[in-house]
């Protein structure tokens, strides 16, 4: 790995860590630059998925005033959370590297719909309904269902999350948002032990993205509310669809 590349790497993940913290989706801006790079597609997720747990842990950290009050909503919804991202990760590994890459840019492109879409989902949260116990029990299938997605890809996780959230609950979306963080660092956890302990990691890139997943982290949750939206995903989708072509 040249020095170019890893300082590449490194902004990727600071700017996924960035984005993930503020919005979702930071998985569409480290994941293709690992193919870019000659990474097979698995490796290239598994190893992704690992380096962004930290930047997932900075951010949740970030917004822990926002958590506050929470600790029940963390353990329901954080039970649904792992037993999805172990689903997702262990299907990952079960089905053949040919089928992650013929729907990776399926994947990629719901993503980026739900990217595109992200300010109608965010509208919807204003008219959010009351709680109620028929509301919790969807909700929780729905975390599940998306702690599968993002067990096995999880790009635009953090968007699916927050519609479901934020549908579900009846609280400020700064809070929904912190609650997100935390639900989006399980799945990333229990996925990234299941590839470290049944897969092959690429430990170079991975660190690399560690390490500017964390301060990402820290730039989202402080910052990330100053940040233009619009431009957040027009990089976003910029980057997803030159992944989509190099996959394609």
């Amino acid at each position: 790995m040249s020095l170019g590349e890893a300082v590449a790497i490194v902004a990727a993940g600071m700017a996924a860590g960035t984005v993930n913290t503020v919005v979702g989706s930071g998985t569409l801006i480290t994941f293709p630059v690992l193919l870019a790079f000659g990474y097979a597609p698995v490796t290239a997720n598994v190893s992704n998925t690992i380096g962004l747990v930290p930047g997932s842990l900075s951010g949740a950290y970030g917004y822990r005033a926002e958590l506050v009050g929470q600790r029940h909503r963390i353990i329901r919804y954080g039970a649904a959370s792992l037993a999805g991202g172990i689903l997702g990760a262990v299907a990952l590994l079960a089905l053949p590297a040919s089928a992650f890459k013929a729907v990776v840019p399926v994947f990629i492109a719901i993503a980026l719909v739900l990217v595109v879409l992200q300010p109608r989902l965010a509208a919807r949260l204003e008219a959010r309904r009351e709680d109620s116990p028929a509301v919790h029990r969807v909700s929780l299938g729905a975390v599940f269902a998306s702690s599968v997605y993002g067990g096995y890809f999880g790009a635009a996780q953090g968007i699916l999350l927050l519609a479901i959230l934020g549908l579900a609950l009846s609280d400020s979306l700064h809070r929904i948002n912190a609650l997100k963080n935390v639900l989006a660092m399980l799945v990333n956890l229990v996925a990234g032990v299941v590839f470290i302990v049944a897969s092959h990691v690429a430990w170079a890139p991975a660190l690399l993205i560690m390490a500017g997943a964390v301060v990402g982290g820290q730039i989202g949750s402080r910052y990330g509310r100053r940040l233009s939206p619009p431009l957040l995903r027009g990089v976003i989708v910029i980057v997803g669809v030159v992944a989509i072509v190099r996959l394609v």
